[in-house]
Parts: structure tokens; sequence; C-alpha cells
């Protein structure tokens, strides 16, 4: 008979818990390893979101024409091609953005630098049964980085 002395657990069913744990272990941190390393995938997406979001609102809240057409001597052609303004600062209305990209963008952080953009700007027309057709301008911002390309598209009418 074994006395109260001599009660505990044996090598075997300590090796065998050892296995045991060891092997969780091993499931729970294999599953943490691969929860960082994607981490900062969501963060390079919602940082390509916001960067189009903020180009597009500066697009949209810029004229619809451009008002240095206004300057001109009325004896030229009104559908004449205009010198299409490349400096930022000089960036007048929304077809003044069309076909850029992220080098008028001087004042950005250099966290920003490995992002691209493409802006395009389209002429169509909105219509509506009951009303004339609403002439506007189609613009979208496509950012591409972090692994991810978003795209965006805004409208600005002539009203």
């Amino acid at each position: 008979m074994t006395s109260a002395a001599e009660r505990g657990f044996t090598l075997i069913e300590l090796i065998v818990f050892i296995v045991v744990v060891s092997a969780g272990l091993v499931g729970i941190l294999s599953v943490m390893n691969a929860t960082v390393q994607f981490s900062a995938e969501p963060m390079a997406r919602k940082q390509a979101m916001v960067l189009a979001e903020s180009i597009l609102e500066e697009v949209v809240q810029k004229d619809y024409a451009d008002t240095d057409l206004l300057d001109l001597d009325p004896d030229l052609d009104p559908k004449a091609e205009h010198v299409k303004d490349t400096l930022r600062a000089n960036m007048d209305d929304v077809d003044d953005y069309s076909g850029t990209n992220e080098s008028i963008f001087t004042d950005w952080p250099a966290s920003l630098s490995s992002y691209k953009v493409n802006i395009g700007v389209v002429e169509t027309q909105w219509s509506v049964t009951s009303s004339p057709k609403v002439p506007v301008k189609k613009i979208t911002v496509t950012v591409t980085g972090g692994g991810h390309t978003i795209s965006l598209s805004g409208y600005r009418a002539d009203y």
C-alpha cells in the first residue's frame, strides 16, 4: 500500500504534460506571428484611402471652368485649349488636375513618398427626364501603394 507521502505525478505523466503544453504554445504563437505580420496591411490601406479622399476633396472644391479664360480676347476661339496650369498653387479648376500625378504634391511628408497618384477628369452630362442635361466633370483619383490600389470618383457640376 502507498502512503500519503508517496502521492504525486510519475515521470511519464510529467513528460506527456510538457509535450501537450508545448504543442499548444507552438500553435498559439504561430497564430500570433501571422496576426502581427499582417497588422500593418490595414494601416496601409487606410492611409491610401485617406490620401485619395483628401486629393479628391481638393479637386472637387475647384471651379468647374477655367476662370483664366474670362480674361482672353473674345475674338479668340472659345473652344481653343488653354494652357494648363502645372503648379499646384495655380490650379484653379478641375481640368488643371487632369493627367497629373503625385509630383504636384510637394508638401507631402516623406512617409507618403511610396504612394503613386493618378488624377483623371472626364467631361460628361447628367440627364434628368424632367430637366435639361447638366454638364458635369467626373474626377477619378487612383492611389497605389502599400500593396493596395484605391480608386475614388467624384463629380463637379457646372451650376
